[in-house]
């Protein structure tokens, strides 16, 4: 998700998998959820903001722990309420210009996914 002046939205893990770094605010999707529900529910626990969830932006496949693998699915947001703060599974959040992520220590291969989207230096729409 980004803001207005082009920052993207992070919130800093405060559980493994990745404690400590900086990643895209998600989690798993709960029974009966769907997964723009899903979207809405994590934006607003881990960072206090409503949002109004768009188009799927990509899906990725990461292999955890015991040879799990999690399909995680991006979506295009924009925010229209709430106040930020680092709430549930986040130990910080804030938004970040996209020519920072280089010097922060983000989540395994998420420079590299936004990258293959296209999404660093342009702010897509939440349409």
């Amino acid at each position: 998700m980004f803001d207005e002046r082009g920052r993207l939205l992070l919130v800093r893990r405060a559980n493994p998998p990745a404690r400590g770094s900086w990643s895209l605010p998600g989690g798993r999707i709960e029974d009966g959820e769907s997964e723009i529900e899903a979207c809405r529910r994590e934006v607003a626990e881990e960072t206090g903001l409503e949002v109004v969830v768009g188009h799927l932006i990509g899906t990725v496949e990461r292999t955890a722990a015991a040879g799990v693998t999690y399909v995680i699915s991006d979506y295009a947001a924009q925010v229209s309420g709430g106040r930020l703060r680092a709430g549930d599974d986040a130990s910080d959040v804030g938004w970040f210009a996209t020519d920072r992520l280089a010097g922060l220590d983000t989540a395994p291969s998420l420079v590299e996914t936004l990258s293959g989207w296209q999404l660093l230096g342009r702010a897509p729409s939440a349409s």
